[in-house]
């Protein structure tokens, strides 16, 4: 079950209980009928919205049952948004029931359109409080959003070594977010208010990386018109950071290891020695002990660079952040490029969780941008992210997800049977025409409702 979207209805009444898990079809909607079943379902679900009848067996000629659950559901869980239904002549319980806690109150007999919008407004305060607590979590680390043991582990070691002076090698796959991590360091540092200067060794062709490193005089080389500052001058003061360290030419490693070490340099063709203060940080995809062993990385650069090392997990491996990270990145372009509210379908959440992401947080980005504009309706798919379907071999994480799946094939396959026909498509499922568009929105399959006719 998606988090942010479960609904619990605790409602002791059969024909209540199926009218409203019929009325609320965009929700995973779970139904207890007592105390003990809303109990439990807090425990196992953690609902984010609860509607909770005061009415309750043993005793449900009055509220003291279902005032009873309310504090015991405030108390496992105290974020959760409870609106109490109450009958006609219980006004004045649902008003103590709002005093001690609960989130609104509507009275019977219920209108599923009036009590979906006070259930709609309840989960959109709960996703802003939830964006709030996250941006809280991350406020340390401005950016990085995590949420996995691996990477909390990482950001205690940032915010621990970010006040030192100490040098630092950060250690990742390629778009796992190091020069993010090397940005928050030099934030947190002590040399926050001077420049963050970063240099791609990578990037930039060998015959002129001596020269942006360094800087040069007036006539050192053809076309040295004026003397010009290299970027480890320009760091003076802050931070200066060298990404992919790994692929620095050989040739200059022993220029850089003596500015190190001598916290000096020369500009190129020059002879005065430039005091430079600044605090290093490296990067590197490459095992650099490997390049060591073969003879293109000089060891005692590596020492120098390695007083403290961070090494930055795949995402692939942090428990958990495939889905925060995306959700987060799903919410931030639906804004950036002004849409409409999207989700993840649920062949989508579990294709993300399946895929190794080679590319890391980098290549979701992109992925998910592109599915967020490219997508129709309410619900980004699989489909839409390129990444296709999650393997077959898959474990499901409960029956539930098993019969969503098993559901999402059985509509396709009904509508293919009945030549593209809804109406026929519904009779064949043995559901009515709207509840077969509730399937479809649920599932994220509204293209299938575009390009099949309805008589």
């Amino acid at each position: 079950m998606t988090q942010s979207r479960i609904l619990l209805v605790v409602e002791d009444d059969p024909g209540l209980q199926k009218q409203l898990k019929w009325s609320f079809e965009q929700y995973d909607v779970v139904i207890a009928g007592n105390r003990n079943e809303a109990i439990a379902a807090i425990r196992r679900y953690t609902p984010s919205v609860v509607t909770l009848d005061l009415g309750l067996p043993p005793d449900p000629t009055n509220a003291s049952e279902g005032l009873a659950t309310l504090r015991e559901i405030l108390a496992l869980a105290p974020a959760t948004k409870i609106i109490v239904v109450t009958g006609n002549d219980d006004r004045a319980n649902a008003i103590h029931a709002v005093a001690l806690g609960a989130y609104d109150f509507y009275q019977k007999p219920v209108d599923p359109d009036i009590l979906g919008l006070i259930i709609e407004r309840a989960f959109h305060l709960d996703a802003l409080e939830r964006d709030y607590q996250n941006l809280q979590q991350q406020k340390p680390l401005h950016g990085v959003i995590a949420t996995s043991p691996q990477m909390q582990a990482v950001m205690r070691m940032v915010e621990k070594i970010a006040p030192t002076q100490a040098t630092v090698l950060l250690l990742g796959e390629s778009g796992t977010g190091k020069e993010l991590l090397a940005r928050a360091l030099h934030r947190l540092s002590t040399r926050s208010a001077q420049p963050f200067v970063a240099v791609n060794c990578a990037a930039i062709p060998e015959t002129l990386l001596e020269s942006e490193l360094f800087g040069y005089e007036k006539g050192a080389f053809t076309g040295a018109v004026a003397q010009t500052k290299g970027k480890i001058e320009y760091a003076q003061g802050g931070t200066f950071f060298l990404d992919e360290i790994g692929d620095l030419p050989f040739a200059l490693q022993a220029k850089l290891l003596r500015f190190i070490q001598e916290r000096v340099i020369e500009r190129l063709g020059g002879r005065k020695e430039i005091p430079i203060d600044v605090r290093i940080i490296c990067a590197t995809h490459r095992k650099l002990p490997d390049l060591i062993d073969q003879g293109t990385f000089r060891g005692d650069l590596y020492y120098r660079l390695s007083e403290i090392v961070v090494d930055i997990p795949p995402l692939r491996e942090r428990e958990g952040d495939v889905t925060t990270i995306a959700n987060a990145l799903l919410q931030r372009y639906c804004r950036e490029n002004n849409l409409k509210e999207k989700h993840f379908s649920h062949d989508a959440a579990q294709a993300m969780e399946a895929y190794h992401w080679p590319g890391n947080i980098r290549e979701m980005e992109n992925k998910i941008k592109r599915a967020t504009i490219l997508s129709d309706g309410n619900f980004v798919t699989a489909a839409d992210l390129e990444i296709g379907q999650p393997a077959e071999n898959t474990m499901p994480l409960n029956l539930k997800s098993v019969r969503e799946a098993a559901e999402t094939v059985a509509i396709k396959r009904a509508l293919n049977y009945a030549d593209n026909n809804v109406s026929e498509a519904a009779k064949l499922l043995g559901v009515t025409r709207p509840t077969l568009y509730g399937l479809f929105e649920k599932y994220g399959l509204q293209g299938l409702v575009r390009n099949h006719s309805e008589d």
